[in-house]
């Protein structure tokens, strides 16, 4: 019997691991892959997250970080905006971010079980049962659900997201390129739009939301990428330019903004599992830390206070609504003003004359410092 099983070891699933192991919590973290590894990710987080960083004993410069502070948008013909980034916000990949977690969390005395799944959660008796694919079994009082965007785990558990087919694949690169190390430019396209900012190490992080239909048009992602993606100048001249640091692309497939629920069958949903904002908003990283820390902080709370599970639930899902729900319906709607071609042109057009304006959405979709 295991008090805490966190399945997935992303930025959530660590955050809470680290937390509730440092609370003196027994704590199990399963995780598919074994780390160092990249994900299909934009790589930018908004500073919002420094404070709780650094009180985990993290600090960003040391690893390298790129400081960003100012924002490019640009239309698919090339037409730009600019802006401040009021709060601002750190490049770093995840493959040094989620490596350097990792370590502080087994140090923290987190057990970790990698390479491997989890192929069915029950509960039943105030107990979980976790099925893994290695033939192993474990049981447990609390589940956090912290497997990222998609996975056969939803469709087990019959989430209602999981039956709707989602038409959006992610692509990213990382890349050396001269662009300035301190903004976060954001190129739209036809049905897409990719976002290119600094890493530690010189590089960046070029990441690419497009459509299934984009690529079954086209036929390989190098085909799409010369018709569709280059009819942006601005990106026309990075793929054309730039020294390309992957030998193949990171690709997922069936990325998907539907609202989806922060509990399913018991298991207290985060991160993207939770709900994901999407991409173009820029805070998918900081919105998964800070959801692993409040994760962590009602779990802490269960156990000390009478493993009352209802109270856990109902304060869980009251902290995760309060926090997220309106960011991510805001990201939702500004996503509907880009990847239509005219309607991007008209967008950026318009904002470029409504700092207000841009200053406003940036906001919203963006919390305050934690």
């Amino acid at each position: 019997m295991q008090e805490i099983v966190i399945i997935g070891g992303g930025l959530a699933g660590l955050v809470s691991a680290l937390e509730l192991s440092k609370a003196g919590r027994q704590v199990i973290l399963i995780e598919k892959k074994g780390y160092p590894f990249h994900k299909v990710c934009g790589e930018y987080v908004s500073n919002e997250v420094l404070p709780y960083l650094h009180r985990l004993g993290l600090n960003p410069s040391d690893l390298g970080a790129a400081t960003i502070h100012q924002f490019l948008l640009s239309s698919p013909k090339g037409n730009t905006l600019t802006a401040n980034l009021a709060t601002g916000g750190f490049g770093l990949s995840r493959y040094t971010l989620d490596n350097h977690l990792y370590e502080m969390a087994k140090a923290a005395g987190v057990s970790f079980k990698l390479h491997t799944s989890v192929n069915h959660v029950t509960f039943a008796d105030d107990t979980f049962t976790v099925q893994l694919s290695d033939g192993g079994q474990l049981e447990a009082k609390v589940v956090l659900g912290a497997y990222g965007k998609r996975t056969n785990l939803d469709r087990q558990l019959n989430r209602r997201f999981f039956r709707m087919r989602s038409p959006y694949i992610g692509v990213k690169y990382h890349i050396r390129y001269p662009a300035p190390a301190n903004q976060i430019a954001l190129h739209n396209f036809k049905d897409g739009y990719a976002g290119i900012s600094a890493v530690e190490g010189g590089t960046y992080c070029l990441c690419y939301l497009t459509t299934r239909q984009n690529l079954k048009q086209h036929g390989t992602i190098a085909a799409m990428e010369q018709a569709i993606l280059y009819q942006n100048p601005h990106l026309k001249h990075i793929f054309e330019t730039a020294e390309f640091l992957f030998e193949q692309p990171e690709v997922i497939n069936e990325i998907t903004f539907a609202t989806k629920t922060c509990i399913e069958n018991h298991i207290l949903m985060c991160g993207d599992a939770a709900g994901m904002i999407t991409p173009l908003c820029g805070n998918g990283m900081a919105i998964a830390i800070h959801t692993g820390k409040l994760a962590a902080e009602h779990v802490q709370h269960y156990f000390s206070n009478g493993h009352n599970r209802q109270q856990l639930e109902q304060n869980y899902a009251r902290s995760w609504k309060n926090q997220f729900e309106n960011r991510l319906r805001v990201g939702r709607t500004v996503q509907r003003l880009f990847g239509a071609e005219i309607l991007s042109e008209v967008a950026v057009g318009t904002l470029k004359y409504m700092p207000a304006a841009v200053k406003l959405l940036i906001a919203q979709t963006h919390g305050k410092p934690f």
